[in-house]
């Protein structure tokens, strides 16, 4: 038995994303490459109390109470006065965000001089499975908006003075 070889899968950040994407009950999920280097998009996705509440809208606020460094702890609030206390794994290329209610993600890889860069956020109750065709519907639209908002942030970013 110790002879036997197992196969081996080592998927890039982005294509990480789309599995546990595809495999989560209700998950939007929006994925664009992108004309700006890793260190651009990455810059704005990674700086999540600045950009975070630009990204996504429906987020006021995003405060990290806690770091620990890759783990980290961050108080979400919303629009409308909801709060979130959610636990990060924040890593080059890879933020998974996840709260009592909620989980979310983004994701980035390298193609030459180019951003593959990837969201994904869904509800995390009873019945999400349920709402999947309607969260589906309208999630794709709002994955899309996030992307459109990363490229327009980052582009931004990149032309600030140093």
């Amino acid at each position: 038995m110790t002879d036997t070889i197992w196969p081996e899968a080592d998927l890039d950040p982005v294509r990480r994303l789309r599995v546990m994407a595809a495999v989560i009950p209700g998950a939007v999920y929006a994925e664009d490459v992108l004309p700006l280097s890793f260190d651009e998009v990455w810059a704005v996705a990674a700086d999540l109390e600045n950009e975070f509440p630009r990204l996504l809208t429906d987020v006021r606020t995003m405060r990290i109470t806690r770091a620990d460094g890759e783990r980290l702890e961050a108080l979400a609030r919303g629009r409308f006065g909801q709060r979130a206390r959610f636990d990060v794994v924040l890593r080059p290329g890879w933020c998974w965000m996840q709260s009592r209610f909620l989980l979310g993600g983004m994701a980035a890889a390298a193609e030459a001089d180019r951003t593959r860069f990837a969201f994904m956020g869904t509800l995390r109750v009873p019945g999400a499975r349920l709402l999947h065709p309607l969260s589906h519907a309208l999630g794709a639209s709002a994955g899309s908006r996030v992307i459109h908002r990363m490229a327009r942030r980052a582009s931004a970013r990149a032309q600030e003075p140093q």
